[in-house]
């Protein structure tokens, strides 16, 4: 059986680059198998920062295996009950549950990206101690050999340290250091023109109270969906929402933030008249205290997230289009089949070859499906077929072809209903990495 072997003991940590839902949910792996580790984050203080996302039942399921359970996840987010899509006249174009409305044995969870990072967080320092995250220290590159791995470092105040490990795995982001001396020629980031505009409002939930719901057109749309259960006082949740436009990408992006707060001004005319019997669009914008700008930007794939010692995790892997909802869904998955090849091969470069072997290939291809509009493609083939208007979506797009559209996707991206519910835990309970008396 995988683990039953024990391995050498570990004269040095497994190092983690970058504290975000990846990194963390790496160091509670790890933890949970038995393999000390350190996690370097750049930021001095961890703050709940960013907005909404979704957590996929495969991710849920990662992580009420590391102990967070539904009365855990409840207290940072929703529960997620239907995805849904309306034209741009306000007519449905598709509609399904989700979650354990859906017959997942999990949830669908929608909540704040900053909460769920503060959570893993909070869970790392009390399992493993208030120094397995060490702040304000940015991994900026690494040497190896045949025995282990040395990060470099430099830390806020610009003084610059090596730290030795028996591994590296880089979970810094989009812009991760650690991705770009691994592949030294790869491309520039992808900006395929969409331009988006996030903010929360308070609002009443629209359909099932917990929908996640897109209208409008491929190229012209809002998202929106409740991140919170509504105040029993008021009646009133706090809405996650998205504003998306597409543009001429030929002279790049324009700004030099990508991300920057910006005025309502800026491009709520886009959606004025954006008004249907079941929400207000521009009442919705003009709620929110604060609004932010970014584009919307992924990496083409790498042969590869492996060298020697060296992996890549969550966003340094496959950045990809937030059209999916499994960004930080797949930064989990990657996690716990990272930990899982450990229990399999060891602590060593074999293990992380088998965890490449496993993911890099699909999830390269899944970021280039989230780039040719991942289950919005829907809304593309409503535009194709009828310029986004029609009275009776059947005579456009029959359901039977609907339902194989997102049925394609969601066993692209793993989260197939059947598949899922039958598929036995990543990491069985008490496995752990043996190491040698």
């Amino acid at each position: 059986m995988p683990g039953d072997n024990p391995i050498p003991s570990l004269p040095r940590p497994v190092l983690i680059a970058g504290g975000g839902v990846g990194g963390m949910a790496t160091a509670l792996t790890l933890h949970q198998i038995g393999v000390p580790c350190i996690v370097f984050e750049t930021v001095p203080e961890l703050q709940p920062l960013g907005v909404g996302i979704n957590l996929q039942p495969n991710a849920v399921r990662e992580l009420h295996d590391l102990g967070f359970g539904n009365d855990v996840l409840d207290t940072i987010g929703l529960q997620a009950r239907e995805w849904a899509l309306v034209g741009r006249n306000g007519n449905e174009v598709y509609a399904e549950p989700r979650g354990l409305a859906a017959g997942y044995r999990w949830p669908q969870y929608s909540v704040h990206r900053g909460q769920l990072q503060m959570l893993l967080f909070d869970a790392v320092r009390a399992r493993l101690g208030d120094d397995a995250v060490r702040l304000g220290q940015r991994v900026t590159g690494y040497r190896q050999d045949a025995d282990g791995v040395t990060a470099l470092i430099e830390t806020r105040d610009g003084r610059r340290e090596e730290v030795a490990g028996s591994l590296l795995i880089a979970a810094d982001g989009l812009h991760s250091a650690v991705r770009a001396q691994m592949h030294p020629t790869q491309p520039p980031i992808q900006w395929g023109g969409a331009i988006m505009w996030r903010g929360t409002t308070p609002g009443v939930p629209v359909r099932t109270g917990a929908s996640f719901v897109g209208v409008g057109s491929l190229k012209h749309r809002v998202v929106l969906y409740p991140i919170s259960p509504p105040d029993p006082a008021t009646g009133l949740a706090t809405i996650n929402w998205i504003a998306e436009i597409t543009v001429d990408n030929q002279g790049g992006w324009p700004q030099g933030d990508w991300n920057r707060r910006v005025q309502l001004d800026d491009f709520i005319h886009h959606f004025e008249g954006w008004n249907y019997s079941w929400i207000d669009v521009p009442a919705m914008l003009r709620g929110a205290k604060d609004v932010f700008e970014y584009p919307m930007i992924d990496r083409d794939p790498v042969p590869t997230w492996v060298d020697g010692r060296v992996a890549l995790l969550g966003d340094a892997a496959h950045v990809m289009y937030p059209v999916g909802s499994n960004g930080a869904s797949q930064a989990i998955v990657d996690a716990r089949v990272l930990g899982a090849q450990f229990i399999a091969h060891g602590v060593g470069p074999q293990a992380l070859r088998a965890y490449d072997d496993r993911l890099c290939k699909d999830i390269s291809a899944l970021v280039l499906r989230n780039r040719g509009a991942g289950p919005f493609g829907l809304l593309g083939l409503v535009d194709e077929r009828c310029g986004g208007v029609f009275d009776h979506i059947d005579e456009v797009l029959p359901r039977e072809e609907r339902e194989a559209f997102m049925a394609r996707y969601k066993a692209a991206a793993g989260f197939a209903i059947e598949t899922l519910n039958a598929a036995p835990p990543t990491i069985a309970p008490g496995q752990r990495v043996r190491a040698a008396a």
